[in-house]
């Protein structure tokens, strides 16, 4: 057993302590910068609204400031690591330095398990998702061969939906194309029982007690306004949403939300209905939220599905039924309105300019 030694900087490796030391290390990183910096373990960024010269010198002066304090005290940045990403249509010539090197700008980058875009679009994102999904799903099918419902449905959901829900409310796919593309992961896994292939994918699901990945999708951003209208989350809902204030009659709750405008995609996102009662909205806690979200699906499932205004049209009750149409994505076969009720909406018609084939 080796003897006790003063440590005078540093933080020991492998140590139950050394992510609490290695925190207070670089707590006081920050002293000093203008803009707005965050922090997760050894990742910081530093950003700000730039809209003139001044913005971005103020934005280089606190790198400055940085790659003092880290000289300071030993902890040097790795400037190969470091990258640019700016989220404007316009192009910056400014450079942004770092010990003499110019940092590298970058459209993609991978940040906390998400890759982020500075277009704001989530199709990267998307395709990474499912390709990890898919792969570990065909890892699941290869190596077990007893396929007993029970445990393949708990691998299922212990091993591939987590990638498909990890940190879903900030990239949720909003596009036609990307809902069908994570549809397919669960579309697969349902046919790899043999008493279930005949059947259409509404029925393998319910047979299995599972919900679509819109539907969960649809729940976890009703949770996540909820958290922002309670004030459980750094995010005020005012910076996303504006309150409506053409609210006519008393039916329903008086938490009517509309999106801002952007330029962007960001703020297609996050997604709330108006089809709560005042009762589900005015509750306490989060848990209790989630209580009455599992109540209300009990009695109207359908109502997850109201999406901008549409009802759902799946076959076996879920929801109010409209006239169907039926689209066939490489192999998967996907419930969607009708023609004129996706008129209503400008981008869905742009993105169902598809062969669609009345079903009777």
């Amino acid at each position: 057993m080796s003897g006790w030694m003063r440590v005078l900087s540093g933080v020991p490796q492998g140590s139950v302590l050394g992510a609490l030391l290695f925190l207070m290390y670089i707590n006081d990183s920050d002293t000093g910068l203008i803009n707005e910096l965050l922090r997760f373990a050894d990742d910081t960024k530093v950003f700000r609204k730039a809209t003139d010269g001044s913005d971005m010198e103020s934005i280089q002066e606190d790198l400055n400031r940085l790659v003092n304090w880290a000289d300071r005290w030993k902890m040097e940045f790795n400037v190969k690591k470091c990258k640019l990403m700016h989220f404007s249509r316009d192009k910056v010539n400014f450079k942004y330095t770092m010990k003499g090197n110019t940092l590298q700008e970058t459209s993609l980058e991978k940040d906390l398990g998400v890759v982020i875009l500075d277009d704001g679009k989530t199709l990267s994102q998307c395709q990474y998702v499912y390709n990890k999904a898919i792969s570990i799903l065909g890892m699941i099918n290869r190596t077990i061969r007893y396929k007993e419902r029970g445990i393949m449905v708990r691998l299922y959901k212990t091993l591939v939906r987590p990638h498909l829900e990890y940190c879903v409310s900030a990239w949720s796919p909003h596009y036609l194309k990307d809902k069908e593309l994570f549809e397919r992961v669960q579309h697969r896994f349902t046919r790899m029982f043999k008493d279930l292939r005949q059947r259409n994918y509404d029925e393998r699901l319910k047979s299995l007690n599972l919900w679509t990945l819109e539907e969960r999708h649809n729940r976890q951003d009703l949770i996540e306004v909820f958290k922002m209208y309670k004030g459980f989350t750094r995010l005020s809902i005012d910076e996303l949403f504006e309150r409506d204030a053409n609210i006519k009659g008393t039916r329903r709750h008086t938490l009517r939300l509309k999106k801002k405008q952007s330029v962007r995609d960001v703020r297609t996102l996050l997604f709330f209905t108006d089809s709560l009662d005042q009762e589900t909205v005015d509750v306490g806690s989060i848990n209790s939220f989630k209580g009455r979200l599992d109540k209300i699906t009990k009695t109207r499932m359908g109502f997850l599905w109201i999406l901008h205004g549409l009802k759902s049209p799946r076959p076996h009750g879920h929801g109010t039924p409209v006239r169907p149409h039926k689209v066939s994505y490489k192999g998967l076969t996907k419930w969607r309105p009708s023609e004129q009720e996706v008129d209503q909406r400008g981008h869905e018609k742009r993105l169902c300019k598809k062969t669609v084939k009345h079903v009777n």
